[in-house]
């Protein structure tokens, strides 16, 4: 049982936020070493794993390849792209990029898009540089409320996209420990068919959502003005 103290490194880097992939390459290391092996298998241990799962640790590739692309300008271009696009709204784009990210996902494209690949370099830019022609300045509030719905509709359409794709993992694994279970005869086609009405309903109930994103991002930008004059106020009162 003592090896189960890895579990409890990982609750406590987790809760004192610590960079996660410390937290878990603490944990290994503890764990493996309270198990009874030598630093040496470890070691060891740690690289098979690496070799292993390559596709894993392939951001180790993808993230200096997007900070260059940064580097040279990639969000400027995002946003020249979207000032040209003059009907276009944040809500509309996001809404867009739900739908084909679902769409590819369903078809076990999942590595077209991403937080890292697509949200943070282009779609983010897009969205904030159509806010912005549309509402004009943004306050801080309202754009880290338009990135924080970027993101979402990248991991709603890889979630709910994906197991409507019979050879993607999850559908395996579920097929596997059922039959294994139960003896059944479950096949990933009946998981991947049924999957479909769920990704239908999250794809409408997070389309209207992002839909509705133009509204609640114009009322932030016009609070806002109201909202500094309230703060300007209180500070004078007490500086009386």
């Amino acid at each position: 049982m003592i090896v189960l103290i890895g579990i409890l490194v990982v609750v406590a880097g987790f809760a004192t936020r610590r960079n996660p992939l410390l937290v878990v390459g603490a944990a290994g290391v503890v764990t493996g070493l309270l198990g009874g092996m030598s630093p040496m298998k470890v070691l060891e241990a740690f690289g098979t794993g690496f070799a292993s799962s390559r596709s894993v640790t392939l951001f180790a590739v993808t993230l200096p390849v997007i900070g260059l692309l940064e580097r040279h300008g990639l969000q400027e271009q995002a946003r020249t792209l979207m000032n040209k696009l003059a009907r276009v709204s944040a809500g509309r784009l996001l809404a867009v990029y739900l739908v084909v990210r679902q769409l590819a996902a369903a078809l076990g494209l999942t590595g077209l898009g991403g937080p890292a690949q697509a949200v943070r370099p282009m779609i983010a830019p897009m969205a904030e540089a159509a806010a912005e022609r549309r509402h004009g300045t943004l306050t801080e509030r309202a754009r880290e409320r338009l990135r924080s719905f970027a993101a979402s509709a990248d991991t709603v359409g890889l979630f709910f996209g994906e197991d409507c794709f019979l050879a993607v993992g999850s559908i395996l694994l579920i097929t596997g420990f059922v039959n294994a279970t139960y003896h059944t005869d479950l096949e990933p086609v009946q998981l991947a068919l049924w999957a479909i009405p769920t990704a239908v309903c999250a794809t409408l109930v997070h389309g209207a959502r992002l839909l509705r994103l133009d509204a609640t991002l114009a009322r932030d930008v016009q609070g806002a003005p109201a909202a500094d004059e309230a703060a300007a106020a209180r500070v004078e009162e007490k500086t009386k």
